[in-house]
């Protein structure tokens, strides 16, 4: 019997491509999910889902070492790295067997293999099992992620010199390692082996840690991370990696000179690049830029048809972007109404200690773009529920437009600041002022007191400081 025909063939099935599969379902439209590995992708296996689980152990162990504050001993306190890292990965499985549970449920037709584009209406597949198969379908998303950027001349080894892939299912705790970037994956590992006892340093080429986020944010964890003795050196590139009998030698320039770091091992976190090769996009003639793949929108490319979402664009590189991506996808195919997406306004976590939240421009581009910037920040040192917990590092800051009251951005660093953030998000989409916030009642003790107090504070009228 001759292959019925999709509506759609979504090559990934990352949080892009399989949210983009259980939408088009939804929709009533035939789908095929077509995976070379597994299900979930980097973020449920090798990156958002087991580092947070990660993140939540070293928590614990951080709060256990604070026993004498809480008014607590512990005698013969041990740390088992090993079954952290175990802990993560029963985390990771659960999920993906739930994903697995999701397409079934829609109707999903999962195709495991590596598709390739033989045209806009034909993806060939060759399959894990053995054999080929060709999928006939009306329309294709592209939604093939990204891997790790690495240093050029550098290869990792896996061993020695990681990425996060290696790095997230290491189980033996190195004892001293060095950290290449002090973006999002970098700090959060950084953090993370630095709770159970690594030296760890971390080198950044750029003049501050988190370059992309407002100026107060980095600093504040950069004096978060240096009270924790991690040695930091920023404005610093990394010249070459030698690997050794037993570590690594690291050789660095700043603008104190040049210096040579050892370590057990490295880790290379400096951002992802596109996975577009070897998808047939050249074939039928997909637009590209540095790999990116080029989208509207609507995430339509220039072939009619063919869609692409989530790190192979090239917009932002987060998973719950790819996922509102392969909404946006989706509705555009079966003609349905959508919204599209402002990259701008999408809300950036990263999961160190203290946390980071934010969205929107910082206070330095709203100044550069010509805005009479508002600016408020409400420290959590002022904030009852902060205290309560031990954990009061940080603020809210708020950037406002003083003309119009549009919120331009919020950057926080602090308590579950990720937690917090998506009350703001929404107050952006949906064009809600300062004011507005700050006249919505915030229940007494919670940490989402210091955003109704960074929104009073635009105006200039803080209660509690």
């Amino acid at each position: 019997m001759a292959e019925q025909t999709f509506d759609v063939t979504i090559i990934g099935a990352g949080p892009g491509g399989y949210v983009a599969a259980i939408r088009a379902a939804q929709l009533g439209l035939k789908v095929a999910l077509v995976e070379k590995e597994r299900l979930g992708g980097v973020c449920l296996n090798w990156g958002c889902i087991p580092t947070k689980a990660l993140l939540r152990n070293a928590e614990i162990v951080g709060l256990l070492g604070r026993g004498k504050e809480f008014g607590f001993s512990l005698t013969g306190f041990e740390v088992d790295f090993a079954a952290a890292v175990a802990r993560s990965r029963k985390v990771s499985g659960r999920l993906v067997k739930g994903v697995g549970s999701l397409m079934r449920k829609n109707g999903v037709e999962v195709v495991q293999g590596e598709g390739t584009l033989r045209s806009p209406s034909a993806v060939d597949v060759v399959l894990t099992e053995g054999g080929t198969r060709t999928l006939t379908t009306k329309n294709v998303i592209i939604a093939t992620g990204g891997s790790a950027r690495t240093i050029p001349g550098i290869t990792p080894d896996g061993e020695r010199v990681l990425t996060s892939r290696e790095a997230i299912v290491l189980d033996e705790l190195p004892a001293s390692v060095v950290v290449v970037g002090a973006g999002p994956i970098g700090m959060e590992f950084a953090h993370i082996w630095r709770t159970y006892g690594a030296e760890v340093t971390v080198v950044e080429m750029l003049p501050r840690v988190l370059p992309l986020e407002d100026d107060d944010v980095s600093k504040e964890v950069e004096r978060a991370f240096k009270r924790r003795k991690v040695k930091m050196l920023t404005s610093t590139r990394v010249q070459g990696i030698e690997t050794t009998a037993d570590g690594v030698r690291v050789s660095t320039a700043g603008e104190e000179g040049e210096e040579v770091l050892e370590a057990e091992r490295v880790l290379i976190a400096i951002g992802v690049r596109p996975n577009s090769s070897n998808v047939g996009l050249e074939g039928i003639g997909v637009q590209t830029d540095r790999g990116n793949i080029v989208v509207d929108a609507n995430l339509r490319t220039n072939v009619s048809g063919v869609y692409a979402i989530g790190d192979v664009t090239g917009k932002l590189a987060l998973a719950h972007v790819a996922s509102a991506q392969g909404i946006v996808a989706t509705e555009t195919i079966a003609g349905v109404e959508t919204r599209t997406l402002d990259y701008e306004a999408m809300p950036r976590c990263v999961y160190c200690q203290p946390q980071v939240g934010s969205f929107g421009i910082t206070e330095a581009e709203a100044v550069k773009r010509g805005h009479k910037a508002k600016v408020s920040k409400f420290p959590f040192r002022a904030v009852g529920k902060a205290l309560g917990l031990g954990d009061y590092d940080g603020f809210v800051k708020i950037v406002a437009d003083e003309v119009s009251g549009e919120i331009l951005g919020a950057h926080l660093v602090g308590p579950e600041v990720t937690e917090l953030l998506p009350e703001l998000v929404l107050a952006r989409t949906w064009e809600l002022t300062p004011e507005e916030i700050a006249r919505s009642v915030h229940a007494h003790p919670t940490l989402s007191e210091a955003l109704m107090e960074a929104a009073h504070g635009v105006f200039g009228e803080p209660i509690h400081i």
